[in-house]
C-alpha cells in the first residue's frame, strides 16, 4: 500500500478539544511534518490546550476564521501547505438548536471557502499532483440519524438523516467534501467519528460535565430517562485513525471511526461516579447529584458505528475501553 507523507499540515479549528489532541499525537508521531493551525478562539478553543507541546518549532499558530477566504488563501499559500485536516465546527448539538445561524456559517460556508481554496492552491497556484496534497474532513456520526435498539450499527453505506441543526450543517459539508472530489478530483478523505472524550474536552460536553460536577458537588442533569446510548471514542484513539486515514487511504475514501463502547447514559454517569467514589470518597456516593432533566427537542436515541471498513482496510481499531478511557480522563482532570 503507498503512503501519502504530510509534509506542511494545515490544522483548522486545532485549539478546540479534538484538534489539540491531534497536533500533539502529530508532533510525537511525525517528525517532518510542520503544522499550521488555524483557530478563530470561540468558546470552544482555548491556547491553553496547547501549552508545553512537543517540537514546538515545528508548529505556529494564526488566529483566524476561515470563513475569510483571503485570509486562508494566503496561509495556503504562505505555508506551502500540502496537507489540510479540517476539525473547525460549531458542534454542541444544544447550541445549534438556540442558534443555528452560526453553524450554517462555520460548517457549511466554511468548509466551502476551505475546498476552494484547497483547489485553487494545488491546481492552479501549485499545480502539485492529486497525489501530493490531501484534504481530510472529520465529521459525525450523527449525520446518519437515530437508531433503535436492534437496529444494525451506522455503516459507511448509511443513508444520511440528519435530525439537528448542527447534524444537518456536518451533513451539508460532508455532501461538499464529496462533490469536490467527485467533480474537481481534489484529493479528499473523510472521517466520521462517535462521541469522543479524553483530556482538554469542553466543559458543557457529558463526560466532562458529569466529573465536574463530581469535583465541585453539584447536580449532574441527565436528559430525559438517561436511556439514550452512546458509542464512545477516547480522543487519542480517534487521533491515530485520522492519520492512519490521512496516510494510507485512497483519495474519494470515508470510514468510520468509532470506539464499540454503546452505553446508556445513566450507565456512563453511574460508572464515573463510581470511579470518583473510589478516588475521591465522601459521605455520600457521587451519583446522588445525578438529576433527570427535561429531554432536549429532536434528542436521537442511538449512536452506534461499525468500524469494519477500517479496521480490514487500514488495519486500525481502538486501544481503549471505555472503563480505561475515562480512568485516563478523570485522572487529567485531577491533575
Amino acid at each position: 500500500m503507498s503512503t501519502y507523507q504530510p509534509r506542511s499540515m494545515l490544522v483548522t479549528g486545532g485549539a478546540g478539544f479534538i484538534g489539540a489532541n491531534f497536533i500533539r499525537h502529530i508532533l510525537e508521531q511525525e517528525q517532518n511534518v510542520h503544522i499550521i493551525n488555524l483557530d478563530k478562539l470561540t468558546y470552544a478553543g482555548s491556547l491553553s490546550y496547547l501549552q508545553h507541546l512537543p517540537y514546538p518549532n515545528r508548529y505556529h499558530f494564526i488566529r483566524g476564521d476561515i470563513t475569510d477566504a483571503q485570509l486562508v488563501r494566503h496561509v495556503l499559500q504562505h505555508h506551502h501547505i500540502d496537507t489540510i485536516v479540517h476539525f473547525a465546527a460549531e458542534s454542541h448539538v444544544d447550541r445549534s438548536i438556540r442558534g443555528p445561524a452560526a453553524f450554517v456559517e462555520t460548517n457549511v460556508l466554511g468548509t466551502f471557502v476551505l475546498l476552494e481554496a484547497a483547489r485553487h492552491h494545488w491546481f492552479e497556484v501549485e499545480e502539485c499532483e492529486p497525489t501530493h496534497c490531501r484534504f481530510h474532513h472529520i465529521s459525525t456520526d450523527e449525520v446518519y440519524g437515530s437508531l433503535r435498539d436492534n437496529d444494525p450499527r451506522f455503516t459507511e453505506n448509511t443513508a444520511y438523516d440528519p435530525r439537528s441543526p448542527y447534524s444537518a450543517t456536518k451533513a451539508s459539508s460532508d455532501h461538499l467534501v464529496n462533490a469536490y472530489y467527485h467533480t474537481y478530483g481534489l484529493p479528499i478523505t473523510m472521517s466520521n467519528c462517535s462521541n469522543n472524550y479524553g483530556p482538554y474536552q469542553h466543559a458543557e460536553k457529558f463526560v466532562p460535565t458529569i466529573i465536574h460536577s463530581c469535583l465541585n458537588w453539584q447536580s449532574i442533569p441527565i436528559y430525559g430517562n438517561g436511556k439514550n446510548i452512546r458509542d464512545w471514542l477516547y480522543v487519542q484513539d480517534h487521533c491515530e485513525g485520522i492519520i492512519k486515514i490521512i496516510q494510507q487511504a485512497a483519495p474519494g475514501e470515508r470510514y468510520n471511526l468509532g470506539g464499540n463502547n454503546e452505553w446508556e447514559n445513566i450507565q456512563l454517569a453511574h460508572y464515573i461516579c463510581e470511579q470518583m467514589d473510589k478516588l475521591r470518597p465522601r459521605n455520600e456516593s457521587y451519583a446522588s447529584l445525578l438529576e433527570f432533566v427535561a429531554d432536549r427537542p429532536g434528542h436521537d436515541f442511538r449512536y452506534a458505528i461499525d468500524t469494519t471498513k477500517i479496521k480490514m482496510e487500514l488495519n486500525w481499531e481502538p486501544r481503549e475501553t471505555l472503563e480505561s478511557g475515562i480512568k485516563k480522563t478523570i485522572a487529567f482532570y485531577f491533575e
